[in-house]
């Protein structure tokens, strides 16, 4: 019964005809054109402004619109979404280094884990990998449901939730527009940490107890510290290797990347800076989860 299911779990989740024939285009992917990435962004964008001037207008200081368990199911949804993703790929992975070892020996590609920092030049976006790199795209709309809810329930909208909303959104673009290389690194910790965050928010959210520090950001701490250390992996490989694909998206991840970065340390800083002048615990977790609203990371967001 349990090789049964297993069995069935890596079919579904990484042997399936469309999951292995799958190929980024704008004719057979939803999505997959500039000129929807940058329309969702803008009216993403001017939607949750529109929607804060709103909210701020007609309700007086400090009430909230009650949403009932609206965030909870949206937390729920989130980590199941991240759990599948994050099982998906790393299956498909595995399946992909299977059938694709033997190709490897035309390049300078040696191990596993090189091929996930850096792809062979010429990589094209097709195949299990992603599938799975566009289904964590679409997920990406998902998550910018956070902001509205944010909105509607703590009446907080700032630059760094648009901002690393929007940049992720369009780093996943970027992921399978060009083949980068490090993406499958980059969702597996993504959608793993994403399935705790979001987990722990559905947890406080159905009224359990709550951490005894700021779970969230530390867990964003975490997830900017790893891609790090993963951004230098690719940027040696592709000077040992002789190129890695897609190193041109990837050298402007890497600065979308490290602007997320010092505005993560200046607000870290800050509510540090906050904690010693004497700030409680309750203020810290609400300027996570203002902050965090719609990371991920996110590359992203928590949220």
């Amino acid at each position: 019964m349990r090789l049964s299911i297993i069995q069935s779990t890596k079919y579904w989740l990484s042997e399936h005809p469309s999951i292995v024939n799958f190929r980024w285009s704008p004719t057979e992917s939803w999505g997959s054109t500039w000129s929807f990435l940058f329309s969702a962004i803008t009216i993403y964008i001017i939607s949750a402004a529109i929607l804060h001037l709103v909210v701020s207008s007609i309700l007086r200081t400090n009430r909230r619109v009650p949403l009932g368990p609206i965030p909870a199911i949206h937390s729920l949804a989130m980590a199941m979404a991240s759990v599948v993703i994050f099982v998906g790929i790393l299956l498909s992975t595995a399946a992909e280094i299977r059938d694709t070892r033997w190709f490897w020996r035309r390049t300078k590609t040696t191990t596993a884990f090189q091929w996930l920092l850096c792809f062979p030049l010429g990589t094209r976006p097709s195949g299990r990998v992603f599938f799975w790199s566009y289904i964590f795209y679409l997920s990406r709309f998902l998550h910018l449901l956070r902001t509205f809810l944010t909105v509607l329930e703590h009446r907080k909208l700032n630059f760094f939730t648009l901002f690393n909303q929007s940049i992720l959104l369009f780093m996943s673009f970027l992921w399978l527009e060009y083949s980068q290389s490090f993406q499958v690194l980059a969702i597996l910790l993504t959608t793993l940490l994403y399935s705790v965050i979001y987990g722990y928010r559905f947890w406080t959210a159905i009224g359990l107890p709550s951490a005894c520090f700021p779970f969230v950001v530390s867990c964003q701490a975490v997830l900017l510290g790893c891609n790090l250390v993963c951004h230098f992996g690719v940027l040696s490989l592709h000077i040992l290797k002789g190129g890695c694909n897609g190193i041109g998206a990837w050298g402007f991840n890497s600065m979308l990347n490290a602007v997320i970065l010092l505005l993560f340390l200046k607000f870290y800083l800050k509510m540090h800076s906050n904690k010693r002048k004497g700030g409680s615990l309750s203020e810290l977790k609400g300027s996570s989860r203002h902050l965090l609203s719609g990371s991920e990371k996110r590359d992203n967001k928590g949220s």
